[in-house]
């Protein structure tokens, strides 16, 4: 069965076999008893052995086996064969140890989730008994769709720098999530289901934080671009009579595009970032979304339980923290790749 058909009851840890909290159930001889109830679809099903412990061993030994092989085979092809020769434009990526290592640990990660993930819950299911683990990698959308289509919109609206320069960019985001809110509210009518609700606002907020995040870069481009056009190998382009559409795509972009790139990614960073803050205070995307902002939101109350449900909030923040770390570094792997600076062959 799809993963989100399959629901518990309640809470349960991670890779337990039965749920967080005892309940009464009476047994054939009519007498009760407080015991903690199995889980229904994961954590009694395992594949190799009945001691979890072991079990858990053995499928994370098959996992790593499965991306030693797969690395090795991926090595041969690459490296051996070389079919990315030394002239491709992708080989500083290709050959970059941070880019293939860090290629390596999230097929590891992807790979270890699939196996135990369907043995067990590896982090554990909420209050009503939903997987944390799928709540967490559907949330990857939200993150994506909110760093992917701001990126998209900036290029739309750099003409209103000025003035979106000149409002305060929290009061901006949280005015248009409400004025969308009160629309919502007096027209239910053209929404057929809360989806539809769910998707708008969330395309919404992508707008808005694009409107409002792009000004940092236009400013930092606009004055490198007045850096580069003093130096000497521009003024002789214009010497020789070369066009200035010509030096812009020859001299000026080549020379910028490292930061474009760098900026792009550091951005879509602070944005995933921005979104789990704006959907923690209710402004950011709809409640109904999958997003790590709601479900941090939502372990505020069961931090506050007896026994303390952790893994929520443990998990958001996990997911969180991989993203951003990992588009970091590809930030720090594309800048080595593609900056004219950094390049040894540079003169």
């Amino acid at each position: 069965m799809p993963i989100h058909k399959n629901s518990e009851k309640s809470y349960s840890s991670p890779f337990s076999s039965h749920l967080y909290s005892k309940e009464t159930v009476k047994f054939t001889n009519n007498k009760d008893k407080r015991i903690y109830p199995d889980l229904l679809y994961k954590g009694n099903h395992n594949k190799y052995s009945d001691d979890n412990a072991y079990n858990i061993f053995i499928t994370g030994s098959i996992s790593i086996i499965k991306i030693l092989v797969l690395s090795f085979f991926i090595y041969i092809i690459i490296f051996r064969r070389e079919i990315f020769k030394n002239n491709s434009f992708l080989d500083p990526l290709i050959r970059n140890k941070v880019f293939f290592t860090s290629l390596f640990s999230m097929s590891l990660i992807t790979i270890l989730l699939y196996d135990l993930g369907s043995q067990y819950y590896i982090l554990g299911t909420d209050k009503v008994g939903e997987d944390v683990l799928y709540k967490s990698i559907k949330s990857i959308r939200t993150g994506i769709l909110i760093g992917t289509l701001t990126t998209i919109v900036d290029d739309f609206i750099q003409y209103i720098y000025t003035t979106l320069n000149s409002i305060p960019s929290v009061l901006l985001i949280a005015s248009a999530i409400l004025m969308l809110q009160v629309y919502m509210a007096n027209n239910p009518l053209e929404f057929e289901n809360i989806y539809e609700r769910a998707d708008l606002r969330l395309f919404f907020l992508c707008m808005i934080l694009g409107l409002t995040s792009w000004t940092g870069l236009c400013r930092l481009l606009r004055g490198e671009s007045m850096k580069l056009r003093e130096v000497e190998y521009v003024q002789a382009s214009q010497t020789f009579g070369l066009n200035k559409f010509s030096i812009i795509i020859r001299h000026i972009v080549p020379n910028i595009m490292h930061i474009v790139i760098i900026t792009v990614v550091l951005d879509f960073s602070a944005l995933v970032l921005a979104e789990a803050v704006l959907s923690y205070v209710n402004i950011g995307v709809d409640p109904t979304t999958y997003s790590w902002g709601n479900m941090i939101n939502a372990a505020r109350l069961e931090m506050s339980r007896e026994p303390v449900v952790w893994w929520s909030l443990f998990s958001a923040f996990l997911f969180m923290f991989i993203l951003v770390l990992f588009a970091n570094l590809f930030s720090d792997v594309v800048r080595d790749a593609f900056d004219p600076r950094a390049n040894k062959n540079y003169e």
